[in-house]
């Protein structure tokens, strides 16, 4: 499923809500490590919430992090002009409101 994405591509919008996309800048083949790490990282997470370990959980949830962090999706913003993060907001409530207000419903 393709979502929205922003004129200048750094978030997508899922039912009124801006998600920070990944960054444009990484190779192929990097991008798709991640993925695969990522993917990786939530079916352990829930593998360990069926489990009564919560130290497995924990490493889980850790590893969706980075994953997402070195994807560009969460922690620094991965764009140089200063302009600040959006992420998570709902999108009426930003500048891209004219934007989303342009989709229609």
């Amino acid at each position: 499923m393709k979502y929205p994405t922003t004129p200048d591509g750094r978030y997508f919008e899922v039912r009124g809500r801006l998600w920070r996309t990944s960054r444009p800048d990484l190779d192929p083949d990097e991008r798709q490590r991640l993925v695969n790490a990522l993917m990786d990282a939530r079916r352990a997470v829930r593998t360990a919430l069926s489990g009564e370990n919560p130290d497995d959980l924990r490493q889980a949830r850790r590893d969706v992090d980075a994953a997402k962090v070195a994807l560009g999706e969460r922690g620094p913003v991965w764009w140089t002009d200063g302009a600040p993060d959006y992420n998570q907001h709902m999108a009426r409530n930003t500048p891209y409101a004219d934007w989303f207000a342009g989709l229609g419903s």
